[in-house]
């Protein structure tokens, strides 16, 4: 197949030249420049029809308040007996700027005061007035609607318009029960509280706000206009340009070169197709290139494998080895052990019972050396599978007696041992000579950790998790905390990070393998700078499960 790469080259020219022919930008500069008229016209538009509404809102509120201050001044003198000085009042008010004209008629249209006193006893065409607030003009004493007691419409006059607000004159109890007046209480409305508001003052604003806002929408079109002439040069004519710059380079055998015009419509497109005719070129001698580097790699990946594989299999065999020598010694060792614990029971028998301390004495030496014993039993169980001895057990015992075996050991000294445990932790079943031979562990590494001086605080407490019961025993120090990369191997055998000849990596291995037995789990928690936290969980015994049967489950390691 050949690629026809002048043809290409030439078909895009000829789309350039034809885009540019039929000019695109001018279009599309007519086409924005009228939506922006319209948009800004709508716009500028909206804001005059709001300024109007606003303006007219504010008179409302005003004159409100205004006609609710006469209605108030009215109270006052009729129900202080100055009717005389109801007129005065009216005619003060009616002085104000912007008001045209106060009046008060009764029901049948009679002007009982007024600011122009020449419509005093005049009638007014009550039916045009009661519009406002009656459904029914015929009947206004049947029909009244009320809405917050006020009423507005906008007239015109010769001086322009004019907002008449209508207040009803509401017969309240204090009228109807005064002794100076005669109106039954069964009659709601006494008459009609009428201001005229003088709106020529807005008008007149609102002429100049819509001159000033057309001022300022004809600016800020033009302005817009050519702003967007700026931008359709940056977006359309310079893009037209790089594209042919682009080609002309390409022609002359300049492969790497590249369009870069990063949009999405037309013009991206035909970069896009440009910058693909020069990567087919390009794409055969990098595939060549990357198949020699993916092959190179490969073959290091697999040559590391390899490697650890290697290693792996002489750290298992190592490990065999190890743990074959330890079986032996175990063994060897638990003769004499066993003479020990022998001899030891001899001697007690022997001891007169008032020699107390003797015998406490040689009861110790038997209990550590069948404990050292059951250490022996746990280091042949970890080598080959031997089966605990399984016991009720109360761990809080355990924990105490453990501590009453270490509190005179010198490592311990200038440790502080605080305590936590829980007086309704459950009984569970199991070895407790391993369980402490656990806890023992735990408490030496702490020790080590803190170098002998530090506090080590130990809580148990029952917990609930996923519906199953749980013991929870935590032992936390303050020591220096474990360094992330060591908290995956922890629980290998012979891993220590103690100095040659101080530890043998077997304690946490040994640990975690008694907490398995058990059917437990054992979690380790540390900041690095403030402490350790070791947490072991023990399922507790159910009716449906014996302890046999908890030997089997698979343990959860959260580290």
């Amino acid at each position: 197949m050949v690629f026809d790469f002048k043809g290409k080259i030439n078909f895009l020219k000829d789309l350039i030249a034809k885009k540019s022919r039929h000019s695109l930008s001018l279009k599309l500069i007519v086409a924005i420049g009228i939506l922006v008229l319209t948009g800004s016209s709508i716009f500028w538009y909206m804001i005059i029809i709001r300024g109007e509404q606003e303006f007219l809102n504010n008179s409302i509120r005003h004159t409100a308040a205004y006609t609710a201050m006469i209605e108030k001044s009215i109270f006052i003198n009729m129900h202080t007996r100055q009717v005389g000085t109801i007129q005065d009042t009216i005619e003060i008010m009616g002085s104000s700027e912007d008001i045209k004209n106060i009046k008060i008629y009764n029901l049948q249209g009679e002007v009982r005061f007024s600011s122009d006193r020449e419509m005093i006893g005049k009638k007014i065409d009550i039916n045009s007035s009661c519009r406002l607030c009656h459904t029914n003009p015929d009947r206004p004493h049947e029909t009244l609607k009320m809405q917050d007691n006020n009423m507005w419409t906008i007239i015109k006059d010769d001086h322009g318009r004019v907002l008449r607000f209508l207040r009803p004159i509401v017969n309240q109890k204090s009228c109807y029960t005064a002794k100076c007046h005669y109106h039954p209480s069964d009659k709601k409305i006494l008459g009609i509280l009428e201001t005229d508001y003088s709106l020529s003052s807005i008008d007149s604003t609102l002429r100049k706000q819509k001159i000033e806002t057309l001022t300022f929408g004809i600016i800020f079109t033009f302005f817009f206009c050519i702003v967007l002439c700026i931008i359709l040069w940056k977006i359309l004519i310079n893009p037209l340009q790089l594209l042919a710059e682009g080609m002309q380079r390409v022609s002359k055998g300049d492969l790497n070169h590249r369009v870069e015009i990063k949009t999405r419509d037309e013009l991206g497109m035909l970069a896009e197709t440009f910058n693909s005719m020069t990567r087919e070129l390009r794409h055969a001698r990098q595939k060549l290139e990357n198949w020699a580097k993916e092959l190179e790699a490969e073959v290091a990946k697999k040559t590391e494998e390899i490697r650890r594989g290697q290693e792996q299999l002489i750290h298992t065999e190592k490990l065999a080895s190890l743990g074959r020598m330890a079986a032996g010694v175990a063994h060897e060792i638990n003769s004499p052990l066993t003479g020990i614990v022998t001899f030891a029971h001899l001697m007690l028998k022997r001891t007169p019972p008032e020699n107390r301390m003797d015998r406490e004495d040689l009861e110790v030496i038997i209990e550590q050396a069948e404990r050292c014993s059951k250490i022996i039993k746990g280091l042949l169980g970890f080598s080959r599978a031997i089966p605990a001895e399984r016991a009720d057990i109360d761990i809080n015992n355990t924990i105490r007696h453990t501590l009453e075996i270490i509190q005179n050991q010198a490592k311990f000294h200038n440790i502080k041992i605080i305590t936590d445990l829980s007086p309704d932790l459950p009984r569970i079943v199991g070895d407790a000579s391993q369980l402490q031979q656990v806890f023992m562990n735990l408490l030496i590494n702490a020790a080590d950790a803190m170098n002998d001086r530090g506090q080590i605080t130990i809580a148990t407490r029952p917990i609930t998790e996923d519906g199953k019961e749980f013991i929870e025993i935590e032992f936390t120090d303050t020591g220096p905390g474990i360094p992330e990369e060591h908290m995956s191997k922890l629980f290998e055998p012979f891993f220590t990070t103690k100095p040659v000849g101080k530890g043998t990596g077997l304690g946490l291995a040994v640990t975690h393998g008694i907490v398995r037995k058990h059917g437990g789990h054992i979690m380790v928690k540390s900041t690095l700078g403030k402490g350790t936290s070791f947490l072991i969980r023990l399922p507790r015994p159910t009716k449906e499960t014996d302890a046999d049967k908890t030997q089997g489950s698979s343990p959860k390691e959260l580290q």
